[in-house]
C-alpha cells in the first residue's frame, strides 16, 4: 500500500483515501485533492452517480478551499469529456455513444453540434477552440444543465471545411494576427512579422490567409498571407469572405472543368433511344436575370377532354456520371448557392449555362414527365422518359404575366406557343382550386430583391411581386415532383424524398394560445386545413404578415430522407425534387434512379448509402441558406449605416422577452428595439398574445403595431441593427391619439409614450437617462468581460446588458419546395 505520509507535509491532516497519483498531486498543489484518476475509479466502484456534496463526504474533505477545488476539478472533467453531468450528479462517460455532427457557430460566438435526427449539443468555449464553423466532428454528450440543455465534447475533428479566411490585420503586444469576422471570430490566425512586412500590410487592412496548421485546445491556428484586399471595398469583400467562412467550395478543380468541357452538342448517338419532342412548342419561363434554364413546359387539350402537360427537365445525369471528377465535385457542393447579384454554381458554366441549360433554338437532352389530367385537374396517368427537345422561346415571368393580362404582343407571335400558354393558364385556374381544396398553405409574406451600385452596395430594396406566370410554373413543377414521388413509391425505386413533418407539440401549443386570442379555433393536432383556416381569416388584416410569421415559425425544417414521411406544408402524402438537377444534387440522384428503373439496371444508391446522402444534402442545403442569409443581412446592415439617426415607420414583426423586432415599411429591413429602451415601465412578455405589457402604465406592444423609430446603431460584425423607439403609432389596428405637448403636461405626455417630448431639454433627457439606468430591473445582468486573447483584445471591452435569447430557426421555404 502506498505510504502517503512520506509525501505530505508534517502538519497536514491525513486523508482517508489512497490516490495512485498522490505524488504528482502533492508536487502540484500545497493541499492535494483527489486526482482525476481517483475520482473516476471511485465513481466506477460506487456504480451510482454522485453529487459534489456526496463526493466531499466520501473523501472526507473539510476545508473550504479543497471543497471548492474539487468542484472545479469535477467541472473540468465534464468539460474534457471524462465525466457526464445530469443535473447535480456526476458519473463516468463510460460507453456513451459518439455521433457524427456538424459544428454551427452563430454571430454571437455560441456554438452547437448538429446531429442529424437528434437534438443539437451545445459546445462550450473550450470545444470551440478546436473548430471552425461548418467543421465535421465526432461528438458525445457530457452533461445536461439545469435548463435541460445538453452539452457535448468533441472527440475528433473529422473534416475541416474552412481552408482560407479573410479578416482584418490586428496587433496585440507586438504580435500580429488575422482577426476573422463571425462566425469564426473565435479563431484568430497568428502571423509572422516577416510575412506582414513582406506583404507591406497595415493594421486594419483586410487580408486573405491560408491555414497551415489547425488549432488545438491549447494553440491557435497558423497561416500565411495569400492576398492583400486593401484595394477592395467592404461590399466587394463580403461575398468571398462569407464563402471562405462557411467553407463553401468556390473554385472548380482543373480536372472538373476539363470533364465538363469535354462534352459537345447533342449528337445522333446521344439522341438514340430518346423520344423526340423537338416539334413541340416547349418554352422556358424564368426571371429576367436567370442564366440557367432547367425546365420547359407545354400543354394541350386532349381530344376526349382534359389536358396533357409536358414538363421537360434538363438531363444533367447524361453528363454528370458516377465516379467522375465532375460528379465528386457536384456531391461536395450539393447545391448552387445564391447570393445577392452572385451565384456559386453546383456545376461548371459549360454545363450550367451551356449543355444542361434549355436555351432557346438549340437541341437539348432532357428527362420528361408527361402527364394526362382530367377536366377537373386530376392526374389520370403519367410517364417518365428520356427525350430530346428544342425550346421555341426563352420567356420571362413579366412577359407571360403581361400576356395573361391581355397584352398579346408581350410574347412571340407564334400561334403554337400562344395556344400552349392559353391551355396552361386555363389548367392553372383549375389547379389553383384544387390547391385550395388540398389546404396547401399560402402564407402572406413579402419577398424582396435588391439593386446594387458599382461597388456592390445596396442601392434599393424593393418588394418582389408574384404574378400568374410565377404561380403557373410553380403548379407545373409541383405536378412533376409529386408524380416522381408516386412513381418511385409505386415501383419501389430507392430515392430521396423531400420530407416536411408536422409541427411538434410544443410549437403547436404556442400557436394555439396565440390563435385563441384572435378568436379562432385551433386543435391540439392541427391539419393543414386548420392552418389554412387561420391564414384565410387573417389575410386581409394589416398585421397579416406578422401573424403568418408566427404560423411559419411553428413549422419544422424540411429535409431530404430515404423514407417517405409526406410534405405537411404542401399537403402531399409524398413529395420529392425532380425539377432542378442543374442546381440541386438530390434531383440529379432521382433522375439517375428513374433512368435505372426504365433501363432495368441496378440503382445508383440504396440502403445506408442513400441515408447518408440524405444527411449530406440536407447539410449542404442548410449551409447554403445560412451563407446566403449572412450576406444579405450584412448588406442590409451596411446599407442602414447610411441612415444612422434617421426616422422611419415600421411594423412590429416579432415580440420576445428581450424586445421588439421591427420591419421598416419603406426599406424592408429588420431591426430591434431592446426592452430596456421602451421607457420607464417594467415590461413582461406575454407569450400567448405575443406582446410586451407594461406593468405600471399598461402600455402594450404587439404584433402588427405601427411604430416610429430612429436608427440608433448598426453592428456589421454581429449583423445587428438597433432602433430607438420614438413613438407608438397604432396598437391592435387602432391609432393611439397623442395630445399636443404643452409645458404643463410635458411629463404626462412622456409617461404615456415613453419618449422625451419636443419641449424637453437635453439636460433633462440626460438626467432621466441616468435615472433610468439606476432603476433598471436587476434581471438585466451585466455582460462579463471577454477573456484576454488575440481574438478579443482588438476591441475595448464594454459592459452591456445581457439577456438570454432563444435561438430561432427559420422555417420559411420557397412555396415550390
Amino acid at each position: 500500500m502506498l505510504n502517503l505520509s512520506s509525501i505530505m507535509k508534517p502538519n497536514e491532516i491525513m486523508k482517508n483515501w489512497i490516490d495512485p497519483e498522490a505524488k504528482a498531486e502533492a508536487e502540484r498543489y500545497d493541499n492535494p485533492i483527489p486526482s482525476r484518476t481517483l475520482i473516476l475509479t471511485t465513481l466506477e466502484q460506487l456504480d451510482l452517480p454522485q453529487s459534489h456534496a456526496e463526493l466531499v463526504d466520501h473523501f472526507d474533505i473539510h476545508d473550504q478551499k479543497s471543497i471548492d477545488a474539487l468542484s472545479h476539478r469535477l467541472i473540468a472533467m465534464v468539460r474534457d469529456g471524462q465525466l457526464s453531468k445530469d443535473g447535480f450528479k456526476f458519473q463516468p462517460i463510460g460507453e456513451q455513444p459518439t455521433f457524427d455532427a456538424t459544428v454551427y457557430i452563430n454571430n454571437k460566438g455560441f456554438g452547437s453540434a448538429h446531429i442529424d435526427g437528434q437534438n443539437d449539443l451545445l459546445l462550450p468555449e473550450r470545444e470551440l477552440r478546436l473548430v471552425f464553423n461548418g467543421d465535421r466532428v465526432k461528438v458525445r454528450q457530457t452533461s445536461v444543465d439545469r435548463k435541460g440543455k445538453a452539452w457535448g465534447f468533441i472527440t475528433e475533428v473529422t473534416q475541416h471545411r474552412v481552408k482560407q479566411l479573410i479578416g482584418k490585420l490586428a496587433v496585440h503586444e507586438g504580435e500580429y494576427f488575422l482577426q476573422p469576422s463571425a462566425p469564426n471570430a473565435h479563431q484568430p490566425i497568428p502571423l509572422e512579422k516577416e510575412l506582414i512586412e513582406h506583404a507591406q500590410a497595415k493594421v486594419g487592412e483586410n487580408l486573405r490567409v491560408a491555414i497551415d496548421d489547425y488549432p488545438t485546445r491549447e494553440e491557435f491556428s497558423t497561416g500565411h498571407i495569400i492576398q492583400s484586399m486593401s484595394d477592395k471595398a467592404d461590399t466587394e469583400i463580403i461575398i468571398p469572405q462569407t464563402i471562405l467562412e462557411f467553407g463553401l467550395p468556390y473554385e472548380f478543380p482543373e480536372e472538373v472543368v476539363k470533364d465538363a468541357e469535354s462534352f459537345k452538342e447533342p449528337s445522333k448517338k446521344d439522341i438514340e433511344g430518346r423520344i423526340d419532342l423537338r416539334d413541340l412548342p416547349l418554352v422556358t419561363i424564368d426571371g429576367e436575370d436567370a442564366r440557367d434554364f432547367d425546365d420547359a413546359v407545354y400543354a394541350e387539350k386532349r381530344s376526349g377532354g382534359g389536358y396533357r402537360v409536358v414538363v421537360a427537365i434538363a438531363d444533367v445525369s447524361h453528363y454528370v456520371r458516377l465516379g467522375k471528377p465532375l460528379d465528386d465535385e457536384a456531391q461536395e457542393r450539393g447545391t448552387s448557392v445564391y447570393f445577392p447579384h452572385f451565384v456559386l454554381p453546383m456545376l461548371p458554366e459549360a454545363l450550367s449555362n451551356g449543355l444542361c441549360s434549355l436555351n432557346p433554338h438549340v437541341d437539348r437532352l432532357c428527362m420528361v414527365c408527361d402527364l394526362k389530367l382530367s377536366r377537373a385537374g386530376r392526374v389520370m396517368s403519367y410517364e417518365f422518359y428520356p427525350s430530346v427537345m428544342h425550346s421555341k422561346a426563352r420567356l420571362t415571368y413579366t412577359q407571360v404575366g403581361n400576356y395573361f393580362d391581355g397584352q398579346t404582343d408581350a410574347i412571340p407571335d407564334d400561334k403554337n406557343i400562344q395556344k400552349s400558354l392559353n391551355t396552361l393558364f386555363q389548367l392553372y385556374q383549375t389547379l389553383k382550386g384544387l390547391r385550395a381544396k388540398r389546404h396547401a398553405m399560402e402564407f402572406e409574406t413579402i419577398e424582396t430583391y435588391m439593386t446594387f451600385d458599382e461597388l456592390g452596395g445596396i442601392k434599393e430594396i424593393l418588394p418582389r411581386t408574384r404574378n400568374e406566370a410565377h404561380k403557373l410554373i410553380e403548379e407545373c413543377m409541383l405536378l412533376a415532383n409529386v408524380a416522381a414521388a408516386e412513381f418511385s413509391l409505386q415501383h419501389d425505386i430507392p430515392m430521396l424524398y423531400r420530407v416536411h413533418e408536422a409541427p411538434e407539440f410544443s410549437r403547436i401549443q404556442k400557436v394555439k394560445d396565440f390563435v385563441k386570442l384572435l378568436g379562432l379555433p385551433f386543435p391540439d393536432q392541427p391539419t393543414q386545413a386548420d392552418y389554412q383556416r387561420v391564414i384565410e381569416a387573417t389575410k386581409d388584416r394589416i398585421d397579416a404578415p406578422s401573424i403568418h410569421a408566427v404560423l411559419l415559425r411553428s413549422m419544422m425544417q424540411a429535409y431530404y430522407g430515404a423514407k417517405n414521411a409526406g410534405h405537411y406544408g404542401l399537403a402531399y402524402e409524398a413529395y420529392t425534387h425532380f425539377t432542378s438537377p442543374i442546381r440541386r444534387y438530390p434531383d440529379l440522384l432521382l433522375h439517375r434512379a428513374i433512368k435505372a428503373h426504365l433501363q432495368q439496371k441496378p440503382y445508383p444508391l440504396s440502403g445506408a448509402a442513400l441515408d447518408d446522402a440524405g444527411e449530406q444534402f440536407s447539410r449542404t442545403e442548410r449551409r447554403a441558406d445560412e451563407a446566403s442569409r449572412s450576406v444579405t443581412t450584412w448588406l442590409k446592415c451596411h446599407y442602414m449605416k447610411q441612415h444612422l439617426g434617421e426616422e422611419f415607420i415600421g411594423i412590429i414583426s416579432a415580440v420576445t422577452e428581450f424586445g421588439l423586432f421591427v420591419t421598416l415599411k419603406d426599406l424592408y429591413v429588420d431591426g430591434m428595439i431592446h426592452v430596456s429602451q421602451l421607457g420607464d415601465d417594467f415590461f413582461l412578455y406575454d407569450q400567448a398574445s405575443q406582446s410586451l405589457v407594461g406593468q405600471n402604465r399598461g402600455q402594450i406592444f404587439g404584433l402588427g403595431d405601427e411604430v416610429k423609430i430612429k436608427v440608433a446603431a448598426v453592428n456589421l460584425d454581429e449583423r445587428k441593427i438597433d432602433f430607438e423607439l420614438m413613438q407608438q403609432i397604432t396598437h391592435a389596428g387602432r391609432v393611439i391619439r397623442q395630445k399636443a405637448p404643452r409645458s404643463s403636461k410635458t411629463q404626462a405626455t412622456e409617461q404615456v409614450f415613453n419618449v422625451p417630448s419636443e419641449t424637453t431639454s437635453t439636460q433633462e433627457r440626460d438626467t432621466r437617462k441616468k435615472e433610468k439606468s439606476k432603476s433598471k430591473p436587476s434581471s438585466y445582468a451585466k455582460k462579463s468581460a471577454k477573456k484576454s486573447s488575440p481574438a478579443s483584445v482588438s476591441k475595448p471591452v464594454k459592459e452591456k446588458k445581457k439577456v438570454k435569447v432563444k435561438k430561432k430557426k427559420s422555417n420559411a421555404k420557397p412555396k415550390s419546395e
